[in-house]
């Protein structure tokens, strides 16, 4: 027990760096939120909060909902409750930036993220959420006590705090190789993986297209590089230092290297900042005594209080987060990671399992005469041949990106999409919102369609020929057309 909660006063530089990026990722999660609650969760949006909530009441006793669903928003969950929230986290990250009442601000964050994923329901079904929610649980122990502690030096990183988010960052690693090969998908295993990865992905890049014509050598010898990272670079942590410097260099250049070519929102960077915690004072004082930042000399670290509560705590994190490797039965072993699920801060995690091998996008049309059908426009989701593909990394449009995983199967896996159609018969102004434009100008649609399309992108020669990133060929109807009946009820037609 001594040993876990002893102090490190070596790390008060990679601490200092490591909450106030991990500030400015939590910062890009409630600010994409601000833009997209309402429309997703809000009154008049996808799937209300309150009527979710409304219905796990109805099913549960007051101790087993608050468990179930953790989220301020058992108060209240109207617009302007939504937006109250987001807003207090917001100033949470802010206040993580800055380095002011960090263990506070670290939990306000948490809390305040934890209650809109707990609300967001379908949108928030993503690796990254659960990510951010243990980084910022851990962060609390991790940061120093006080208004304004700066570095912190009277008030060192616990062993036991550093190491779980050491953990945290080992495990994306390892788990996401580990997946890799245990899901059996031949194109890790024949090395084309990564041929149409750049294409394929949720929101791909501008800079991806170009990446995506390099040789296949070069994209075999990307998916030989990642495994190697994941599988065996990542056991440096467990190394001397120099082992572990090496390994946060070459990380370090291959998230560089996936933010640059696609956009996978928050998560590349958060895996980027946990990866600071491989650093200690030595490492980052070449670039302290470059910028000419005062160095207080550490303060003999105080006794560890609580070292029990510690301990306990450590070791429910720290169990729990084997639930890849802990067997499934008897149950009575798995009671700790069921007890935490509610809470994503102890996750099993495992990306790119099984890569898509061709990109579908759904697409919604409106008509006001029953004969003319018009697109509404996305805001970020590959649409028009022409436009090039965005770069917009760590902000995360979770419609668009929801449209991407509803698009690899049959719409009654997602039956969101027919909400969605029905709030834009509505003219819901928040989930219009989630669009570039309203092509109907406030008027009320006739009907509302999905039809899916494939898309590729387009060689080199036709690129310069034409101008187009994209091709695209229409596959048909995604969940029908949804149109009033003649007692002016919404109603499903021609759903495949």
């Amino acid at each position: 027990m001594t040993r876990l909660t002893a102090a490190l006063p070596d790390r008060l530089w990679p601490r200092w760096l490591f909450l106030r990026a991990l500030g400015l990722v939590f910062f890009s999660a409630f600010y994409a939120l601000a833009f997209q609650i309402r429309g997703l969760v809000g009154t008049r949006g996808i799937l209300p909060a309150g009527e979710y909530l409304a219905r796990v009441a109805g099913a549960t006793s007051v101790a087993e909902r608050l468990w179930a669903v953790p989220t301020l928003f058992w108060l209240g969950a109207g617009d302007r409750a939504l937006l109250g929230v987001v807003a207090l986290g917001t100033a949470g990250s802010l206040l993580l930036v800055v380095g002011a009442w960090p263990r506070l601000a670290a939990g306000l964050c948490t809390l305040c993220f934890l209650s809109c994923v707990s609300v967001l329901q379908d949108f928030s079904s993503y690796q990254s959420d659960g990510m951010l929610l243990e980084a910022g649980l851990l962060a609390v122990f991790l940061a120093p006590r006080g208004r304004w502690p700066g570095l912190g030096a009277d008030d060192p990183p616990r062993r036991w705090s550093l190491f779980l988010l050491q953990w945290e960052w080992f495990r994306i690693y390892f788990e996401s190789g580990v997946v890799k090969l245990a899901s059996g998908d031949p194109q890790w295993r024949h090395l084309t993986a990564m041929d149409h990865y750049y294409e394929n992905g949720p929101l791909p890049s501008w800079p991806g297209w170009y990446v995506q014509h390099l040789p296949h050598w070069y994209h075999a010898g990307t998916v030989i590089f990642t495994l190697v990272v994941e599988l065996a670079l990542v056991w440096a942590l467990f190394l001397p230092r120099r082992a572990r410097l090496a390994c946060f260099v070459v990380v370090t250049a291959l998230q560089a290297g996936i933010i640059a070519t696609a956009n996978y929102a928050f998560l590349n960077y958060l895996v980027l900042v946990l990866g600071l915690l491989l650093l200690d004072d030595a490492a980052v004082a070449p670039i302290v005594r470059r910028l000419g930042l005062p160095t207080p000399a550490p303060a003999p670290a105080g006794p560890a209080r609580h070292a029990w509560a510690s301990l306990a705590l450590f070791a429910w994190l720290f169990y729990a987060s084997l639930e890849m490797i802990v067997p499934a039965s008897p149950s009575v072993l798995t009671a700790p990671m069921r007890a935490l699920a509610p809470f994503r801060v102890a996750n099993s995690y495992g990306l790119f399992a099984t890569m898509t091998e061709a990109r579908y996008e759904i697409e919604f049309q409106g008509t006001r005469d029953g004969r003319t059908w018009v697109a509404y426009p996305f805001r970020y989701k590959p649409q028009d041949p022409r436009e090039r593909p965005g770069f917009f990394a760590p902000y995360q449009p979770r419609f668009d990106w929801n449209l991407w995983f509803a698009s690899l199967g049959p719409w009654r896996a997602s039956p969101w999409v027919v909400l969605a159609q029905a709030r834009l018969m509505e003219r819901s102004p928040s989930v219009l919102a989630l669009f570039r434009a309203d092509p109907f100008r406030g008027a009320a649609p006739l009907a509302v369609r999905t039809v899916l399309w494939q898309y590729w992108f387009t060689d080199a020669a036709t690129k310069r020929a034409t101008g187009r990133w994209w091709d695209r060929k229409l596959l048909g109807t995604f969940s029908g057309t949804l149109a009033r009946d003649s007692t002016g009820a919404l109603e499903l037609r021609g759903a495949p």
